[in-house]
């Protein structure tokens, strides 16, 4: 199939403490990839670096996405070329309706390809046929983006936007906090709806609970700022029985 995301050698740094130290990890397209590691090990700085957030800074290796350097592309092309974070606790924007947020956003990404954008009725309809199909209620489209949103809701609003900006590297950073069962269910389940061979992955967990209803094709452990061991479903169930101390490489 090819390959999506090429990282090498990665090296960053965060308040002049280096996080990571020589991650090499290859995504391909189609593939989801569950990245699993201990507090402190650069699960989110890894998310952070992908999405282009300021702060952090790379001091050796390289990213290239779909062939183009992603380290110098700024977070609006980073967004337009395909790239979509799912954050670990989705801010609230009062006062903007989540229709008008999703709208801009996708319209902001055409201009920025050159496509052609959608007036309100064409918006209306693309919305309504994605929300049907992740059996979503309209009514959270007039509501303030993410406030009064239960855990579930927030979760729910961010797998509709991935939905409307079709991404092709959608990064979940650590999405299945707390959540309970129920709503882990939603997501994996509006998750996996839009998985094909254009759509890679990279999720970002602690717990087995979320790959149980996300299937991942691989998984990787992070311990200490490198991938330190690779392999399928079946290590995070060890993962799960015997702890990270129990993971030669990740002690």
């Amino acid at each position: 199939m090819g390959t999506a995301l090429q990282i090498k050698n990665l090296h960053v740094e965060v308040n002049n403490k280096l996080i990571l130290k020589g991650l090499s990890l290859n995504i391909e397209h189609g593939e989801m990839a569950a990245i699993m590691g201990p507090n402190g090990s650069g699960k989110s700085t890894l998310a952070s670096v992908l999405a282009g957030k300021e702060g952090y800074n790379v001091t050796k290796g390289y990213i290239k996405y779909l062939g183009n350097d992603l380290l110098k592309m700024p977070p609006e092309d980073r967004a337009a070329a395909g790239v979509f974070l799912a954050f670990q606790y989705p801010v609230e924007i009062p006062g903007v309706a989540t229709s008008t947020f999703v709208r801009t956003s996708l319209n902001a990404q055409k201009r920025n390809r050159g496509e052609a954008e959608l007036d309100a009725m064409q918006f209306l309809k693309l919305a309504r046929e994605k929300a049907k199909q992740l059996e979503m209620s309209e009514d959270f489209f007039q509501r303030a983006v993410n406030v009064g949103f239960s855990g579930g809701e927030k979760k729910r609003a961010e797998v509709f936007q991935m939905s409307m900006l079709e991404p092709t590297l959608a990064i979940l950073d650590e999405t299945d906090s707390g959540l309970d069962i129920d709503a882990l269910k939603i997501v994996a389940e509006g998750v996996n709806r839009l998985r094909d061979d254009k759509l890679s992955g990279i999720v970002i967990t602690h717990y087995q609970r979320l790959l149980d209803y996300l299937q991942p094709d691989t998984i990787h452990i992070l311990a200490e700022g490198k991938i330190v061991k690779t392999g399928d479903k079946s290590l995070a169930l060890l993962l799960e029985e015997k702890g990270y101390q129990g993971i030669d490489g990740a002690n």
